[in-house]
């Protein structure tokens, strides 16, 4: 089974780094290629990861492995068709993320999942559907004021979605864990949104009074009906952020030195609250329904699930109290002392927090880690402050007192965290570093937390040989994945650091999922495929050279893994069912409809560009960087912002309202909004009708407002261009051919 795991992760990975070489590639919009050929490609490597899904699907020796291959490349040809849809927009400049594309792409996602029942087909529906909704209501290329009663409506409908996935899931007609999962999280938190009174400032109040009935319904279905610890424990989370979110808006409204300290008297309420809730969890042993086991891990037991879940959120419960706790704490000093030099009252007062903590012998964990953290906390605000080496480490000593008087994982790995704060705040002291030294402190830490994991090996496996052991691995791997933004700290630093990154914990995921440490093996994966996101937005290499690197890392990774799978003849005998076999027909026509789109998109826009009417029109660039699609310039137009003579209209107008413009031909053949098109309007010579959509504040958007470049190039062109020349077609429909300085 390890050998097994280790050869599924390096296939997984292997598909990762050529998936992300390709949308690094797109997203570089290299200018070797004219857009047919950018079109051919894009179409060609759809159809590359679909053939070799049915290639893998033919072969007999070591099925599992290749069944498990071709399911795998089938899901990844869905990504490149989502890839290949933003190119066909980054090729003809259409909205940079718009929810059109996400729409498009959703479509073979969800007959995919229909298709399959396989669960990276449903994850990647819901996640498509949701950026759908979202860049329709907030697109990225222009702004929409939404009115309050619009702002609810978007609301209703996540939370709506997102309860009929979650009704489905729990009556088993989607199979599907982690989707479950994710839209009870989204429901709470569109709900909660609707609550807040500053957003919606006549009906936010009466929002609280379904949200309660929200979680009340929840408590009484999860012990009632179907027992199910997970999602009760759950289900208290989202009461108890529900509470916490009352209490920030009640503070921004009512701030004063009697708020505060009632502040400090709701943190003892929640941790009193807490505990009552999991002594009573307790009592339910024994009556956990079969459903817990669809939770987390499916090769956990229940109580195991119930129990990781009940930590992780009673963790968060105290974490939240261990927040308001000190922004209280802080707020009465403040405004006690009226802010005259109060960092000395709230040292004071951290060492009155943490001293009793950690000598007294008996104490609730909940309690003494609550006040233990606030006291933390507190006096590291006032570390700073003071500047003096000494108290930081007399600070740094009560600090890992009180790390030793902890209990759990989490709890320990949060204070942990504080310790590494309060290194970083000494190392700062005793060094005096000028602000370009920064990367000498995240360095430093690195190196102590190797250094302590290495350490930890030596340490015997006692309580606290696997804290020590977790906490510096984490650290570790978070300062080194820091090094790899940071300036250099000497001559190519940063190409070290990166390469050094992304070797270490390539290796570490290999390592620890060999060795079956589960824990270890999710932490180095999350910085594994953390450095392939993060890394898109980072300038230290070219897009274009990033592409070329992950892709021969992506071929060789792939290789490697199949050589050895065929070599220790590990077969995987879970995965014996392939999609392809089972539903080649459907499976077919739904990647010729992908194709087809494609096709006929492309063709569509060659069209417009070919035979509209070109027009010049002044404007004004910006840069920012899509998504999917790399650099582009956000562009304004004069016509955007039409003249005083038509306020009327747009004030009549609402966000999203479609509507018809015609510009007529000026000085240096440059078009300006002439009006907008009523019913039975004859056009004059050289005017040309443009379709447009309000978007709020007197703005009006053509779906011309992107223009991708190359890397790099978004500020030159900001610079230079002045004018862009628009292919307008007999629909008014609108197409950037070019941009220009004259």
């Amino acid at each position: 089974m390890l050998q097994l795991n280790v050869i599924r992760t390096g296939f997984l990975l292997g598909i990762s780094l050529v998936l992300s070489a390709i949308i690094y590639f797109f997203a570089a919009n290299w200018g070797g290629l004219d857009r047919i050929e950018k079109v051919l490609l894009s179409a060609g490597l759809v159809l590359l990861f679909y053939g070799l899904c049915f290639v893998w699907s033919r072969f007999r020796g070591m099925l599992g492995h290749h069944t498990f291959l071709s399911n795998l490349f089938l899901a990844g040809g869905c990504i490149a068709f989502g890839t290949s849809v933003a190119l066909i927009g980054q090729i003809y400049n259409s909205h940079a993320d718009s929810y059109g594309l996400f729409l498009i792409w959703s479509i073979p996602a969800l007959l995919f999942a229909w298709i399959t029942r396989y669960n990276p087909f449903y994850i990647l529906s819901y996640v498509l559907i949701h950026l759908t909704l979202w860049f329709y209501f907030y697109p990225s290329a222009i702004f929409y004021e939404h009115h309050d009663e619009k702002l609810m409506l978007i609301g209703v409908m996540f939370a709506a979605i997102n309860l009929v996935v979650l009704v489905w899931t729990e009556r088993e007609r989607l199979q599907s864990a982690p989707l479950k999962f994710i839209s009870f999280i989204i429901f709470h938190l569109s709900l909660l949104f609707l609550t807040d009174s500053t957003t919606f400032d006549n009906s936010g109040l009466w929002m609280n009074i379904p949200y309660i009935a929200a979680i009340c319904a929840g408590f009484y279905y999860f012990t009632k009906i179907r027992l199910n610890k997970v999602y009760l424990t759950l289900n208290a989370l989202a009461a108890s952020a529900f509470a916490v979110f009352k209490f920030f808006e009640l503070a921004a409204a009512y701030s004063s030195s009697a708020f505060f300290v009632y502040g400090l008297v709701f943190v003892a309420l929640l941790l009193t609250a807490n505990a009552w809730f999991f002594r009573y969890l307790n009592k339910l042993d024994g009556q956990v329904s079969e459903s817990d086991a669809e939770q987390t891990r499916p090769d956990a037991s229940p109580e195991r699930n119930s129990a990781l879940v009940g930590k992780v959120v009673s963790s968060i419960v105290t974490v939240i109290g261990v927040i308001i706790g000190s922004i209280s704490l802080l707020g009465v000093v403040l405004l006690a002392t009226d802010a005259r030099d109060p960092e000395n009252t709230i040292f004071i007062l951290s060492l009155l927090f943490i001293i009793p903590m950690v000598l007294i012998p008996r104490m609730n964990a909940a309690v003494r880690y609550t006040l233990l953290t606030i006291g933390y906390i507190a006096g590291m605000l006032s570390l700073v402050l003071i500047e003096k080496p000494v108290l930081s480490i007399l600070f740094l000593i009560l600090s890992i007192a009180g790390w030793l008087r902890m209990e759990g994982r989490i709890q320990r790995l949060f204070t942990y965290a504080l310790i590494n704060i309060n290194l970083a705040v000494l190392i700062y002291q005793l060094l005096s570093p000028k602000y370009d030294e920064f990367a000498a402190i995240v360095l430093i830490l690195f190196v102590l937390n190797a250094v302590m994991h290495l350490f930890s090996y030596s340490l015997k496996k006692d309580t606290l040989w696997q804290p020590v052991r977790e906490s510096s691995l984490f650290f570790a791997l978070l300062f080194l994945f820091w090094l790899t933004f940071l300036d250099d700290l000497f001559p190519y630093s940063r190409v070290l650091f990166t390469v050094l990154n992304f070797l270490l914990v390539t290796f570490l995921v290999f390592l620890f999922i060999r060795q079956n440490k589960t824990a270890y093996a999710y932490m180095s994966l999350f910085f594994w495929f953390s450095f392939l996101v993060y890394k898109y937005y980072d300038l230290l290499w070219t897009l274009l050279h990033k592409s070329v690197t992950l892709a021969l890392l992506g071929l060789l990774t792939f290789a490697v893994t199949y050589i050895v799978a065929r070599r220790t003849g590990a077969n995987d005998t879970s995965t014996s069912v392939s999609f392809v076999r089972a539903s080649s027909l459907l499976i077919i026509a739904t990647i010729v409809l992908q194709l087809g789109f494609i096709g006929y998109q492309a063709t569509a826009y060659e069209s417009l560009l070919k035979n509209g009417t070109s027009i010049k029109l002044e404007i004004e660039p910006l840069d920012p960087r899509s998504l999917l699609q790399g650099d582009y310039v956000n562009l304004r137009y004069t016509i955007s912002s039409p003249t005083q003579s038509t306020t009327g209209r747009l004030d009549q107008e609402s966000s999203q309202s479609k509507v018809k413009v015609v510009l007529v031909p000026g000085k240096d053949g440059i078009y300006t909004f002439g009006r907008f098109l009523a019913e039975g309007d004859t056009l004059a010579g050289g005017e040309v009708v443009i379709n447009g959509e309000m978007s709020g504040g007197r703005f009006i958007y053509y779906g011309i407002e992107t223009y991708f470049v190359p890397e790099g190039t978004g500020l030159e062109v900001e610079r230079n261009a002045r004018y862009a020349y628009i292919r307008v077609n007999a629909n008014g429909d609108a197409r950037i051919e070019k941009l220009a300085r004259d």
